[in-house]
């Protein structure tokens, strides 16, 4: 990946958190109230059903005509459930989408679901593509209250620290 792409996924990073009000300590829950309130619509978090970690997939965003659903591993750590929360909360804010028909691949994962209610499907299993990339380096900079990732390890902790309160 040249300097370029870094450059400009950051850029983008940083356009789609304009606006956003990041509290100190960071809450996960308020900055979804934001992202709803932003787009003026429910935002509701579901955890994955059991076993879909082992189909490949930890967190997952489905759009729909009136509100937003984040699914999220249930068989993990705190932070890692909000970090899979805050990459599917990059993907809304940089209006990432693969529109499925019909919503196809959602079904095995979330078999009671209407597949005809699906308006966007984005399933994390990855960072192969640029798009998942570009969600998880917003994700980081949301966690570090709106700067980009630190270089040095050192800052790295620092500022993982300063964002959840939850290092030593």
């Amino acid at each position: 990946m040249s300097l370029c792409d870094t450059r400009l996924r950051r850029r983008r990073c940083e356009a789609a958190m304009a606006g956003l009000r990041l509290s100190r300590p960071f809450s996960v829950p308020e900055l979804c109230s934001q992202v709803a309130e932003r787009r003026g619509r429910p935002l509701h978090l579901h955890p994955l059903p059991v076993g879909a970690a082992a189909a490949g997939t930890c967190g997952l965003w489905i759009g729909t005509e009136t509100a937003d659903h984040i699914f999220y591993e249930q068989r993990t750590g705190r932070l890692h459930q909000e970090h899979i929360v805050l990459h599917e909360l990059a993907h809304i804010l940089l209006d990432h989408h693969r529109i499925a028909p019909g919503g196809a691949g959602a079904e095995r994962l979330l078999p009671d679901l209407d597949s005809r209610l699906v308006l966007r499907l984005m399933p994390r299993a990855d960072y192969s593509t640029p798009q998942e990339r570009e969600a998880e380096t917003l994700a980081t900079m949301l966690r570090l209250g709106g700067t980009a990732p630190a270089r040095r390890p050192g800052e790295v902790l620092d500022r993982l620290r300063d964002a959840t309160g939850a290092w030593p």
